[in-house]
This record gives structure tokens, sequence and C-alpha cells, in this order.
């Protein structure tokens, strides 16, 4: 009998629970209804700025990566803005970034940067990647870097020449 009882006020218990649910969410829809649409734009990041001239994006990355107090969050957290924006970094951002990566004595950001560089050039990467590597070249050779073509990262793992090509 005692068992019964145990097992009857549960489930009295969790009718309740339901009936009060359901008063509530009928409370809660007026005030969804009063929630303002989404904003039909926003920043891509705290770092982005509304009505900035692209001198003025250069000039406020250059400043980014030159800060002697910038650590590796920083340096990232301005790359990964980089990569939200609809266009390739500017030869003078991407030497800057460079100079930050050397500083910092992180090659290998370094080396993810110049791919992010790459993959950037989206489909024009024949047109635009050939004009970086010449731009930012005689930084990446006096900064002791490489390009991730030279170190084998434009290919696959495995890759193997074709016997084709031999």
């Amino acid at each position: 009998m005692a068992l019964a009882r145990i097992f009857v006020k549960p489930s009295k218990m969790l009718g309740q629970v339901f009936k009060n649910s359901s008063t509530a969410l009928k409370n809660l829809l007026p005030t969804l209804s009063q929630i303002p649409p989404m904003q039909k734009s926003r920043p891509i990041s705290n770092l982005a700025v509304e009505h900035e001239t692209v001198e003025e994006m250069i000039c406020r990355y250059e400043c980014i990566f030159g800060r002697d107090d910038a650590d590796g969050w920083d340096v990232r957290q301005a790359m990964n803005d980089l990569t939200g924006y609809d266009s390739v970094p500017e030869p003078r951002i991407i030497i800057a970034g460079l100079h930050a990566c050397r500083r910092l004595n992180d090659y290998a950001m370094a080396v993810r940067f110049l791919e992010l560089v790459k993959d950037k050039c989206g489909n024009n990467v024949n047109e635009i990647y050939p004009y970086i590597v010449q731009e930012i070249g005689p930084t990446v050779a006096d900064l002791g870097c490489d390009f991730p073509e030279n170190l084998g990262y434009d290919k696959p793992e495995l890759w193997l020449v074709s016997p084709y090509d031999m």
C-alpha cells in the first residue's frame, strides 16, 4: 500500500508540472513577439569598424601587429579577423603579421598565415598570389621563413610523382 502511494503522487505531480509549464509558456509568448528583429548587418568582430577606408584598415592592422606587448593570442585574433573579410590582405599587412610572428618566435603561425593568404585568393590564386609572393618575398627571406609551397604543404601528405611524369 505504501508503495502504491509513492507511485501515485509523482504522476499527479508530473501533471501539475505540465500544467504549470504550459501556463508559463503562454505568459512568455507575448514577450517573445516583442523582441526586435535581427540586425541586417553586424560587424565581423569586435575589431571591425563600419566606415573605415582601406588605408585606415591597413594602418590599424599594422599597429596591431606592431605592438610590442602583443602576445600570440592578439596576433591570432587579428589574423582570424582578417580571415573574415571579403578581401585578400594587403602586402603591408602580411609583412607586419610576419614580423609579429618572428617577434613571437612562432614559425608555425607564420606559415599558417601565408597559407591563409593563399586561401583568401580564392579562384584568382594564379593572378593574386604571385603578386603577393613578389611583394613579400624579400621580407620572408629576411625573416628566414619559407612559403608553404617550398615546404610541400601545397601537396597531399603522401603525394608521389606520377609515373607518367617521370
